[in-house]
Order: structure tokens, then sequence, then C-alpha cells
């Protein structure tokens, strides 16, 4: 029988499943805001409502990053804002480090802490969030199956 996961875990799988949803190929990345042990939004990369993505018009690239995508985080806090969530004092489970400009989105929006399992290249995010006093752990990447006991289901269900 698996092993249940801890929260850590169960909130990252759940990122690592949003991630699955990015249309960039660039990097795939999930998001999952989570207050008091709830999901208050996701988001993954992908182009704004309405635009071309990058798997079928390619990447739009600009200073060797991808103009044309929205960072999983930033689409997890858009989310909450257009449901009328607040995430003052939440967490936030990202698939991988966010990058400077989505730390700042984090920071300024009042996330705690921030939980990981992948490092992104650069190093800045990491000191803003210091500054900031948010806090960041990093755990082993969940293991992806998914293991069913069906026996626990009825057919009723």
């Amino acid at each position: 029988m698996a092993k249940r996961p801890d929260w850590d875990e169960y909130f990252l799988k759940l990122a690592m499943l949003a991630s699955e949803r990015a249309t960039c190929p660039r990097m795939h990345c999930g998001c999952v805001l989570v207050k008091n042990k709830n999901v208050i939004a996701t988001g993954y990369n992908g182009s704004i409502p309405g635009d071309e993505h990058c798997e079928d018009a390619g990447c739009l690239i600009v200073d060797n990053h991808c103009a044309r995508t929205v960072h999983a985080e930033m689409n997890a806090l858009i989310q909450a804002a257009r449901r009328g969530h607040a995430v003052e004092g939440a967490g936030a489970y990202v698939t991988n480090m966010p990058c400077t400009t989505c730390a700042k989105a984090l920071i300024t929006a009042g996330i705690r802490r921030v939980v990981v399992f992948s490092d992104y290249h650069d190093t800045m995010a990491e000191k803003f969030f210091a500054k900031a006093n948010v806090a960041i752990d990093r755990i082993e990447m969940p293991n992806k199956e998914i293991h069913y006991d069906l026996r626990n289901y009825s057919s009723a269900r």
C-alpha cells in the first residue's frame, strides 16, 4: 500500500498536475496557492486568453524569455483575484523556483511561504524572498505515480 502523502507533498503533486496543462515547451511549471490547507487557485505556464499557444505557434522569444507565456505563479495569482480570494498569508507550491518577476509578485501579494522541488537558474528570487521574510522550503520531487485501491470504492457511487 502506498504511503499517504503529507500536506506539502500533496500540494506539490497538485502543482505537478497543473503543470501538465502548460502550453510553453520551454518549461512546464505549475503553481498551487494554499491557505489553511485549502486550495485557493492554481496556475500553469500558458498564453493569455485568446492568443495562440507556444506549442502551436512557437515561442515568442525576447531577451531569452518567452514573451507569449504568462507564468504559473502569475496565472494562479490572477485566478485568485478574479474569484475574489485573498492570498495574504497563503503559501505557494510551485514545481520550479519562481523567477524574479514572479517572486516579486508573490511577495507583493502577501505569500508567506514557497515550497518547491526544482531550482531555477536565477538566484535573485531567493534574495527577494529572504528580504521579505518569505520562507522557501525545498522538498524532494514527489512520486508522480498515483495508486488506486479500487476495493474501497463501491459501484453505487
